[in-house]
C-alpha cells in the first residue's frame, strides 16, 4: 500500500480525467442514469474528488474516502473552492479493505472507482467488496470500476518498452494467468491487478450484489493521439459525434476488452 500511496502522491489523477474525459464522461452518463434521484453517496476510492464535486453539484450529500492523505486534503480543499462544503458529511483517509469509521448500511449508492485496481490478492478484494456491501443501504446502488486484463495484454504487445517486465512473452504469459503487475521501472504504475472479464460479476454476485449493467467505460483509448488529432481537426461537433457514439456502444459487451476501464453497476441484494 505504501508504494501505492508514493505513486499517487506524484501523480496528477484531477489532470488524468481531464486529458482523458471520455472516461469521466460515459461513467457520469451512466452513474446518473442509475443514480437515485436524492440521497448520501459513498466516494470510497474517491481519489482527489472529481466524481464527488460533480454529485454534490448535484444535491447529494457526500462522504468521500481515499487511501492517499494527499488525494483527501486535495479533495477538502476542492469542495471549499467550489463551495460544496456544505453537501459533504466527512473527508477520510481509509483503507477500502477496513472502513471502520463508518456505520452499517449508510448510504443510499456506494462508488468505487479505484480500490479494485490494486489489490492483487483475492482476500483483500473480497474484504473491500464486504466493506462496501455493509456500509451500503439494502437496495442500494454500486458502481464499481476494472481494468480489463485482455486490454492490459494488448498493451503491452503494442507498447512493450512501455509496460516492464511486458517487454517479454515469458512475462505476459505470466500476467494473463495471475492478473498481477508489477512495473519493472520504479515510480511507474504498479501493484495493479486486472481482471478477465467474464470474471468480474460473479465475483460481485458471490458477495452480496445483483448484476445489472457492466459498461466500458473507455473504448477511445484504442485510438491514438494522430487519430484524436485527425478527428479534432475536423471540429468540436465531429468530437462530439464520436464521444456520443462511445456512450451508446459503451453497453455492448463485445467492447468491453478494449476500455481501458470497466464500470460495474450493481444492487445490493
Amino acid at each position: 500500500m505504501s508504494e501505492i500511496i508514493d505513486y499517487y502522491n506524484q501523480f496528477d489523477e484531477w489532470g488524468r480525467l481531464d486529458r482523458e474525459p471520455i472516461e469521466f464522461q460515459v461513467n457520469w452518463h451512466y452513474i446518473k442514469k442509475y443514480m437515485p434521484k436524492t440521497g448520501r453517496v459513498f466516494d470510497n476510492g474517491a481519489g482527489p474528488g472529481k466524481y464527488s464535486m460533480k454529485l454534490a453539484e448535484e444535491g447529494y450529500r457526500i462522504t468521500l474516502a481515499d487511501l492517499t492523505p494527499k488525494f483527501v486534503t486535495f479533495a477538502k480543499s476542492k469542495a471549499k473552492e467550489l463551495d460544496l462544503e456544505q453537501q459533504f458529511d466527512g473527508f477520510f483517509a481509509a483503507d477500502a479493505r477496513d472502513l471502520n469509521m463508518i456505520k452499517d448500511e449508510q448510504f443510499d449508492a456506494s462508488l468505487m472507482l479505484g480500490p479494485m485496481y490494486h489489490l492483487q490478492n483475492e482476500k483483500d478484494r473480497i474484504k473491500a467488496a464486504n466493506e462496501l456491501y455493509r456500509v451500503t443501504k439494502k437496495n442500494g446502488l454500486v458502481f464499481v470500476a476494472f481494468m480489463p486484463r485482455i486490454r492490459h495484454i494488448l498493451n503491452s504487445l503494442l507498447s512493450p518498452e512501455n509496460w516492464k517486465p511486458n517487454n517479454r512473452m515469458e512475462a505476459i504469459l505470466q500476467f494473463s494467468q495471475s492478473g498481477c503487475f508489477n512495473h519493472a521501472e520504479k515510480g511507474r504504475f504498479t501493484g495493479a491487478y486486472y481482471f478477465n472479464i467474464e470474471e468480474i460479476n460473479p465475483f460481485m454476485e458471490a458477495h452480496g450484489f445483483e448484476s445489472l449493467k457492466l459498461i466500458g467505460s473507455n473504448a477511445g483509448t484504442i485510438l491514438s493521439n494522430d487519430n484524436w488529432d485527425y478527428w479534432e481537426k475536423k471540429g468540436e461537433q465531429e468530437v462530439k459525434k464520436i464521444i456520443n457514439l462511445i456512450k451508446e456502444k459503451a453497453e455492448d459487451p463485445y467492447i468491453l476488452g478494449i476500455s481501458s476501464h470497466l464500470l460495474y453497476i450493481g444492487r445490493k441484494k
